[in-house]
C-alpha cells in the first residue's frame, strides 16, 4: 500500500509539473510593450530551432520590419526524438514535421542554402545565386555532421554490419534500432565513443550505451553482450559531478571504459574500428555500434570571417560570439543562437530555450537605440536516460553548476520515472511552444 502511495504522488507531481510546464510553454508570458515600429532588414540562415523561435519571436515585437529566413530544408526534424526512434519507442515519423508549418506570417523563406555570407558587406549569397541585403544577421545554422572525415563509413552501411548512427536523421535512428534489437537478441561486442570536437546534446552517446544495455537485459541476453565505451578525452561527461555519476553507472552495469581514444575509421567487412591515441592508432573489433561524425560547422560559416580566429575551435567554424549576449565580438549586427554559436556550453533544443530571447532582446534594443541586461548563462539541459522507464534530468550553466528546474521534486543525479515521462511526454510540447516564440 505504501508503494502505491507513493506511486500516485510521484504521477501527482509529475501531472503538476507538466501542466505547469505545459502552461508556461502555452501563455506568452507578462503582456509585453507596444510593437517597435522600424524598417530593419533582419535575415535568418536556418528554420530549425533557433530559427524558428526567433522568427515567430520577432514578428511579436516588431512591427514593420523586414523578416527573411534562407533554408533549404523541407523538413522539420525535432532532433531530441532521434534517440527515442533509435530505441524502438517511436516511429520514424514521430520526429518529423514540415518547415512552412512553423513560420509565422510575414516572414519570407527562400527555399535555399547559404553559399556565402559577406559581414562586410551586409549580405548573403544563395546557393541559388540570390544576394539578400541585411541590416541584422542571426545565425541559426545547426552545424554539419561531417561523415567524409570518418574514414571508411558510408551512409548506405547504416543498419547493415552492425552499424548504427542515431544522428543521421529518423530512417537511419529507426535503421539502427533494427541492428541493436538484433545485437542483444545475438550477443557479442558493442563498441560506443563520440567525436573530439565540440557536439550536439554530448549525452546522446552515453544515453544509447545505457539503452543498449538495459535491452540485453530485458531480453536476458546480457551475459552474452560486452559493452565498451571510448571516451573522446579524460572523462565521460564535461561537468565533473555527472561524470563521476556516470562512471559509476557503468562500472555498476559491467560497461567497459576507455579514456583519451577518438574514433577516425571504420572497416565495416573486418568488424574493426579505429581510434587515435596519444600512444598512437589502436584498433578494436565490434558486432554493433553507433557511428557519431566530427561535427562542425557549416561551410557557408566556416568559410566566411565569422568563425572563432584563435583558440580551440578554429578548426571547428563555430561563430565568435560574445558568450553572454550571443553577439558577434567583431560584427555587432550579426548574432549566433543555437549550435552555430560558438560558446562553451549549449548545443540542445534547451539552450535554444534560453539564448534565442536574449539575443532578441539585443537586437530589438540596438533598433530602438538603447541597452539591454539580458544575459545568457549557459543554460543547459541533458534528460540522460540510463534505462526504459527512468532518466537523470541534468541540467546545468557555463560554470558546470547544477541548476534544477525542480529543486526539492526531481534530484538531477537520480535515475528517475519522473524524468523519463519529462523526456517522452512533456518535452516535445515545450519544444514546440518554443517553435511558436511562446516558451
Amino acid at each position: 500500500m505504501k508503494d502505491l502511495d507513493q506511486l500516485t504522488a510521484s504521477r501527482r507531481a509529475f501531472l503538476g509539473m507538466a501542466a505547469g510546464s505545459l502552461a508556461l510553454a502555452g501563455a506568452a508570458g507578462p503582456a509585453r510593450a507596444e510593437k517597435v515600429k522600424t524598417k530593419a532588414n533582419i535575415v535568418i540562415l536556418g528554420a530549425g530551432a533557433a530559427g524558428t523561435a526567433m522568427a515567430n519571436r520577432l514578428v511579436e515585437r516588431l512591427d514593420g520590419a523586414k523578416i527573411t529566413i534562407i533554408d533549404a530544408r523541407k523538413r522539420h526534424l525535432y532532433q531530441p526524438g532521434f534517440t527515442l526512434v533509435a530505441a524502438g519507442l517511436k516511429s520514424a515519423d514521430y520526429p518529423v514535421s514540415n518547415t512552412k508549418d512553423w513560420l509565422p506570417r510575414g516572414v519570407d523563406l527562400i527555399e535555399e542554402g547559404a553559399a556565402e555570407i559577406d559581414p562586410e558587406g551586409n549580405k548573403v549569397v544563395t546557393t541559388g545565386g540570390k544576394t539578400v541585403a541585411y541590416d541584422f544577421l542571426i545565425l541559426a545554422t545547426g552545424l554539419k555532421l561531417d561523415w567524409d572525415a570518418v574514414e571508411g563509413f558510408d551512409m548506405n552501411m547504416v543498419g547493415t554490419n552492425g552499424i548504427g548512427a542515431v544522428y543521421a536523421g529518423p530512417e537511419k535512428a529507426a535503421d539502427t534500432w533494427a541492428a541493436m534489437d538484433r545485437f542483444t537478441d545475438e550477443g557479442g561486442k558493442a563498441v560506443f565513443f563520440r567525436p573530439a570536437t565540440e557536439m550536439k546534446c554530448a549525452g546522446a552517446p552515453l544515453k544509447y550505451t545505457f539503452l543498449t544495455d538495459d535491452y540485453a537485459r530485458k531480453k536476458g541476453s546480457r551475459g552474452r553482450v560486452d559493452i565498451n565505451y571510448f571516451a573522446h578525452g579524460g572523462s565521460l561527461f564535461s561537468v565533473p559531478i555527472v561524470n563521476e555519476k556516470v562512471r559509476m553507472l557503468y562500472d555498476d552495469r559491467g560497461v567497459k571504459t576507455e579514456y583519451n581514444h577518438v574514433m577516425k575509421a571504420i572497416d565495416p567487412g573486418k568488424k574493426i574500428i579505429t581510434f587515435s591515441t596519444p600512444e598512437g592508432d589502436v584498433e578494436t573489433d565490434y558486432d554493433f555500434t553507433n557511428v557519431i561524425p566530427p561535427m562542425v560547422a557549416p561551410d557557408a560559416v566556416r568559410n566566411s570571417p565569422l568563425p572563432w580566429q584563435s583558440g580551440k575551435w578554429v578548426d571547428q567554424g563555430w561563430a565568435e560570439v560574445d558568450k553572454e549576449t550571443l553577439r558577434h565580438v567583431r560584427y555587432r549586427n550579426v548574432f549566433a543562437v543555437g549550435d552555430i554559436a560558438g560558446v562553451p556550453k549549449g548545443k540542445t533544443a534547451a539552450s535554444v530555450k534560453w539564448q534565442v530571447p536574449v539575443a532578441e532582446d539585443h537586437l530589438v534594443a540596438d533598433i530602438e537605440g538603447k541597452l539591454s541586461p539580458s544575459t545568457y548563462n549557459g543554460y543547459t539541459s541533458c534528460p540522460l536516460i540510463t534505462r526504459v522507464g527512468r532518466a537523470m534530468l541534468v541540467e546545468f550553466d557555463y560554470k558546470n553548476n547544477l541548476t534544477p528546474s525542480f529543486p526539492g521534486v526531481i534530484a538531477p543525479l537520480e535515475e528517475l520515472w519522473i524524468s523519463w515521462l519529462m523526456k517522452e511526454v512533456a518535452l516535445k510540447a515545450t519544444y514546440n511552444a518554443m517553435l511558436r516564440g511562446k516558451a
